[in-house]
Formats: C-alpha cells, sequence, structure tokens
C-alpha cells in the first residue's frame, strides 16, 4: 500500500487513561524500559539502559528546551485570554528572539479569542525587582496562528519576561494544570537550547548516573537541536494519512555532529523521535545540495512527502550524502547548520541513518505511532500489547522502550 493511503484507524489501541502517567517517576531512570530486539520483547528497568547498548557506539539526543509559552493576561472586563507561543516571527531566529529587549513579535495560538476584539492586553510584572508592563497586540492572522506583537519596558529580554509571565505547557492529555515540579521534571537533565513548547520527553529518563554510565561503554554522545512544536500532540484527524498536514519544526545540527555521524558509518542510536526526524532529515537535505549546490539554508526544507517522491532505485548511500551537505556547509563557512523539516515518517519510509530508537510510547492513531511502525517494521502492535499487559505507563511522563529492529 502507498504511504499516503494508510488509514490512521488501523494504527488504533484501546489506551485506558488510568495507564497514561499523570507524574514522573520519583526517580527518572527508575522507570520500566520494554527492550524490543529483532521481534523479541522483554523488559528492564531504566537505569540498566546502558548494559543493553553496544559499546563505541553513537548516541544522539535533542538537547531543547521547553519555554515557559502560556502567557495569561487578564482583560478590564475580568475576561482571561490565553496567549501560546508558537514560534518566533521577527526576529525569526530563536536565539536572537529570547535577548530582544523591548519588543517582538511570536505566531500564536489565543484562547478564548471571542473576548478579544480589539486593543492591546497589558499585564503588570515583577523582573529583576522592577516592575514591567507587558502589552501584546494582535497583527492578524497567520495561516493558522496568530501573529501577535509584544512591547515592554525596562531593559529586560524576552527570556526574562517569560520566565516571569510564563507557564511550563504541560501535554493536555495529563488533564491537570502546571505544578512547580513540572518546571524540573519536565526538562531533560541535558536541555540547553530553548524554544521547544513541547518536551522531548524520551530524554525525560536520563540521569547524570545513566549518562555515566553511556560513557563508560565507549559510547559517544552527540547533540542537536529540534524545537518541538505544539503540532506534536495535533491528531490525524483525515481517515487516511495523505491528507494530514505534517507541522514544520526548527532544526540546528552542528559540523562536528555531522562529521561524527560520518565517522560511525551513518549508524546512530537515538534518543526520541524528534532526534530521528532531524537526523533523517540531514539525509534529504544531503540529497537536496547533491542536486544543487548553490541551494540557501532555507531551501534545505524537508517537506513532508519528499521522502515518497524519490526514486528508491540507486538512491546515494547517507555517508554519500551527509559528506556531500559537510561540503557544502564548508563552502559557506558554516559551523551549524540552521533549516527545518516537515518529514513525515510512517510504513513505507526507509531508514537512512537511526539503527536503535529509544522512545515512549505514543498516544493511539497518532503521527508518532507510524514511526514506531515504520521503524520496526509493522510489528508495533505486540510491543504496545505487551507494554499493557505488564503494566507499563504510558505518554509523555510515562516508561520507555529501545527498539532494534
Amino acid at each position: 500500500m502507498e504511504t499516503k493511503n494508510i488509514q490512521i484507524s488501523d494504527y488504533n489501541y484501546e489506551l485506558p487513561d488510568a495507564r497514561i502517567a499523570k507524574f514522573p517517576m520519583a526517580e527518572r531512570d527508575h522507570s520500566k524500559l520494554l527492550i524490543y530486539d529483532k521481534g523479541s520483547v522483554g523488559e528492564d528497568m531504566f537505569y540498566n539502559l546502558p548494559q543493553h547498548l553496544p559499546a563505541h557506539a553513537l548516541m544522539v539526543f535533542n538537547n531543547t528546551k521547553v519555554i515557559q509559552a502560556r502567557l495569561h493576561f487578564r482583560k478590564d472586563t475580568g475576561a482571561l485570554i490565553e496567549v501560546f507561543l508558537l514560534e518566533p516571527a521577527q526576529p525569526a531566529d530563536y536565539e536572537q528572539m529570547f535577548q530582544t529587549r523591548s519588543r517582538c513579535s511570536w505566531l500564536c495560538l489565543v484562547g478564548n479569542q471571542k473576548k478579544w476584539k480589539e486593543g492591546a492586553l497589558v499585564r503588570q510584572l515583577s523582573v529583576n525587582g522592577q516592575t514591567v508592563t507587558l502589552r501584546a497586540t494582535r497583527r492578524g492572522e497567520h495561516g493558522t496562528s496568530q501573529w501577535i506583537d509584544f512591547e515592554w519596558d525596562g531593559n529586560a529580554s524576552f527570556a526574562e519576561i517569560i520566565d516571569v509571565a510564563g507557564e511550563l505547557p504541560i501535554p493536555p492529555y495529563l488533564n491537570r494544570e502546571t505544578q512547580e515540579s513540572d518546571l524540573t521534571t519536565y526538562q531533560t537533565v541535558y536541555s540547553k537550547i530553548k524554544g521547544s513548547v513541547a518536551a522531548p520527553t524520551a530524554g525525560l529518563h536520563f540521569t547524570e548516573r545513566v549518562l555515566a554510565a553511556i560513557d563508560a561503554q565507549g559510547i559517544e554522545r552527540e547533540e542537536l537541536t529540534l524545537h518541538v512544536g505544539a503540532g506534536t500532540f495535533r491528531p490525524v484527524k483525515s481517515a487516511t494519512i495523505g491528507d494530514h498536514p505534517m507541522h514544520t519544526e526548527y532544526i540546528a545540527v552542528r559540523r562536528h555532529t555531522i562529521e561524527r555521524i560520518l565517522a560511525h558509518q551513518c549508524q546512530v542510536i537515538a534518543v526520541g523521535t524528534t532526534s530521528v526526524r532531524t537526523l533523517e532529515s540531514l539525509y534529504y537535505m544531503g540529497l537536496k545540495v547533491l542536486a544543487n549546490p548553490d541551494l540557501t539554508e532555507d531551501a534545505l526544507h524537508v517537506s513532508q512527502w519528499e521522502p515518497y517522491d524519490q526514486p528508491t532505485a540507486d538512491s546515494p548511500q547517507p555517508s554519500v550524502a551527509l559528506q556531500a551537505l559537510l561540503d557544502w556547509m564548508s563552502r559557506r563557512q558554516l559551523t551549524v547548520l540552521h533549516s527545518s523539516t516537515q518529514i513525515i515518517i510512517a510504513p513505507g519510509y526507509n531508514y537512512h541513518i537511526v539503527k536503535m530508537l529509544i522512545t515512549n510510547f505514543h498516544q493511539p492513531q497518532s503521527t508518532l505511532l507510524l514511526l514506531v511502525s515504520a521503524f520496526v517494521k509493522g510489528d508495533w502492535r505486540r510491543i504496545y500489547d505487551y507494554a499493557l499487559a505488564h503494566d507499563f505507563r504510558f505518554l509523555s511522563y510515562g516508561d520507555s522502550s529501545l527498539l532494534i529492529p
């Protein structure tokens, strides 16, 4: 069957609410670990993960950091308006955005929008001991989101503004308010680069103890950045996945990381589906520069169905594609590649770089479940049946799995 014709109903399973972990384990690495190894299914504890990994392999982590993206304003009428930061608009660069002082613009979702017909939303804040007035003005629609201009007085950066004014967004399926503990537990211990509105949850299980054990195995660790968008929670509402619009996410990959992937013969252990999407997108970016060496960074964007439009016969090896990408970066004297991806990975997809995957248990009828199914060559249901029968906890704060196809 052609990938676009896949029926999303074939990727449904019954997930009782009681199996959704509302809070994480008291100790991150004490979650359970399902091990799928070439068809056999077993389990262990996550702190034993390094024992199941090959020595001297390469592991790649997503070092994005979740921002406090939910901003609440109360109008004079008493109406509460939520402005949810999706992605920076002006400046569009994440790093520049968080350093801005006095004004910036974001693409946002607006909650209770009917109550905000005109005028600015205003909120008083205390930032670094100073009173700051934050104003939000709606410029207009921008696709499915709203363009919102923010202005504030004083000398605070926007990063400082949202650290005070914002609320950490936790997944909607937790059906609870954000708590103080989420500020720590909903970030990976290696999170560094602000920009996500959802955590790369496969990484939530790692502790310094587990990372040290990975290092002791001689396993190399590399990091990349994919800022997780709100679209990660968007359900597939169409009957076939061909009609599902995949969201765009922004990535940054260091030249050194690509060099290390090449040194490991393009065979990588990926931590999380966001790392998978970034790593696999690098292959298609390499194909683009092989075809046109003069492309800009923006033109490297990987569109949703691009991988399925490529001829599979005589397609370049991953090493050839990544070397072309490195050569392209060298000509532009780039030490970091900045681009974006809309890639959808579903059955019918041929993995090029990721050989092992560490991931949580995903929602029924989700694009993430499709990605897992493609990775284990359609054997996802046996994995999920085992997890359901053996008291595994599901979704963002749930247990983990190591998948070896």
